[in-house]
Parts: C-alpha cells; structure tokens; sequence
C-alpha cells in the first residue's frame, strides 16, 4: 500500500510539473515558432505550432530594414501575408537593441558600485538608524512607477537629460539601488562578523576587506542582484516612453511596440524581433545558471 502511494504521488508530481513547464514554455515556444511562420501562416486555424514552411526572411528583414527606405506607398503596398510587409519604424529596432543594452550594462555596473558598499556598510558596522535607513529604502519599492513618473519627469528637464540614454539610467538606478541592497543586506549578515574582525585584525582597511574577503563569498546574492538589474533595465516601458522620444534614445520595448500601432501589424515581423529581445536575457541566465538557484534565495535563512 505503501509503496503504491509513493507511485501515485510520484505520478502526480510528474503530472503537476509537466503541465507547470507546458505552460511556462508555450508561450517561448509559439514565439519562436511564429518567427519562423508568415503572416498567413501565424493566423490560420487551426494554428501550426511546427512551422510547415519555414522561412528566415522575417529575420533578414530586420537586418535589411536600414537599408531600405519606408514610405506610405511601399508600406501600403507590402501585404503581411506573403511576409514582405516592413513597419515604419523598422530600422529603428538594431539600434535601440544597443540603446537597451547600454542601459542595462551601465545600470548594472553603477548599481553595484552603489549597493555592494552600501550593504556592507548596513550589514557589518553598527550605526544610529540603521535599521531604520534599511526599512525606508525598502518601503521606497512599495511606491509604483507611475507615481514616480512626473517627479522623475522634472528632475530629469531640470538637468537636460530629455531624449538621452542618461534619463533612463538615472531613474532605473534610483528603482533598482534600494531592493540591491536589501537584498545584499540580508547575504552579509548572514556571514560571520568574525571574518570581518579578522581581516581587521591583519590590517586589512574596510574596502579591502570587502573586496577580498565578502564580495567573493557574495557571488550567489551579486549574480541575483545582476540578473534583476539587467531584466528590470532590459524589459522596462514606462519610464522609457515618457523620456525618450526619437529613435537615438529609445530602447527596444519602445520600439517593438511601435510596430502595432503602424499602417497594419505583421505579426511575423514582430515575433522576431520578440526572439531578438529574449536573446541577452537567454544568454545571461545560461552564464550564471550555476549561481541563479542559490543567489535567488541569498540571504533567506540566517543563523
């Protein structure tokens, strides 16, 4: 009887996880599917998750978008069945893919500047209001964005930052400083003060100790910190909409949406540049992978 069960639940669980990773993956799955499809193709009925005619044009398009110039006569006369359709704002997508990454790698960077310190400092040397300074930091992640949006809006033309990239990184840093440190927080004080006291005792000053002795028992929370910043930089809209408005500022969601709202929607077109968007994440999780599980859970249990 007892050995029945266990089969059940381990059938069960297989069963759970199967249509868990079904759901998760089908939507990945469509997406690069569909970026392989036509237009005719994607909207038939029943649709066809294994492309019957495989193309790379839609894929060829974008690279060649720069190259080919837009008018209303050609959108007009571009029919998206035949995958030959190409938005407006096409040519835009390649460097507003840069943009995007010049942001997230810049707002990563900056923001372990800031939080790594700032964590040890809260974590390792005792202060009036320090618990204090790190519950108001967190409480600033409970304010949603869109309340943010007018005070950034004049700081940012306060300082002549409208339509640069620095707009954008100076406003993401101010979202995501505050949870990178909490975060880090949490890891440093769950590693013994008597190493901190015993590379004081060797002579070691504040900084080296930091660096020589906690940020490479902290890679776990670091890589967690890194894949936050990079995603919430990478994938963010609002902020991004409101201050950037030619195409030498704009990120890549800007962009991708610009193609629904053209003369008509190609959604071949816009699949792949949604396989194009997935790629930097995709490859950041394959080169930390080993860190993800532990760095997600940095700093849960302490003792």
């Amino acid at each position: 009887m007892s050995r029945a069960h266990g089969r059940g639940r381990g059938i069960f669980l297989f069963a759970a996880s199967a249509l868990f990773l079904a759901y998760v993956l089908a939507p990945v799955a469509w997406l690069v599917s569909s970026s392989l499809q036509r237009d005719a193709e994607i909207t038939s009925r029943p649709p066809h998750w294994i492309p019957h005619e495989p193309t790379l044009e839609n894929f060829a398009a974008i690279f060649q978008a720069r190259d080919k110039k837009v008018t209303y006569e050609t959108r007009r006369a571009g029919d998206p069945a035949t995958g030959g359709y190409i938005p407006s704002t096409a040519r835009n997508l390649i460097p507003s893919m840069w943009n995007s990454l010049v942001v997230a790698l810049s707002v990563v960077a900056l923001n372990l500047l800031v939080a790594v310190p700032a964590a040890y400092a809260m974590a390792k040397i005792r202060f009036i209001g320090r618990s204090t300074s790190i519950y108001f930091m967190l409480t600033t992640r409970v304010i949603p964005d869109i309340a943010l949006v007018v005070p950034f809006f004049l700081f940012i033309r306060t300082f002549g930052l409208l339509d640069h990239l620095g707009s954008l990184v100076i406003t993401y840093l101010a979202i995501s400083v505050p949870f990178s440190i909490f975060i880090l927080v949490s890891y440093f004080e769950s590693l013994p003060d008597e190493l901190d006291k015993a590379a004081r005792v060797d002579g070691c000053s504040r900084l080296q100790t930091l660096l020589r002795v906690y940020v490479p028992l902290a890679l776990p929370a670091l890589v967690a910190v890194v894949l936050f910043t990079f995603l919430t930089s990478w994938n963010e809209f609002l902020l991004a909409l409101m201050f950037t408005q030619t195409p030498k500022s704009q990120t890549m969601p800007i962009v991708v949406a610009s193609f629904a709202s053209d003369f008509t929607i190609s959604f071949a077109f816009i699949n792949a540049a949604g396989v194009l968007a997935v790629i930097p994440p995709v490859v950041m999780a394959i080169i930390f992978e080993r860190y993800i599980v532990s760095g997600l859970t940095a700093g849960a249990v302490k003792g």
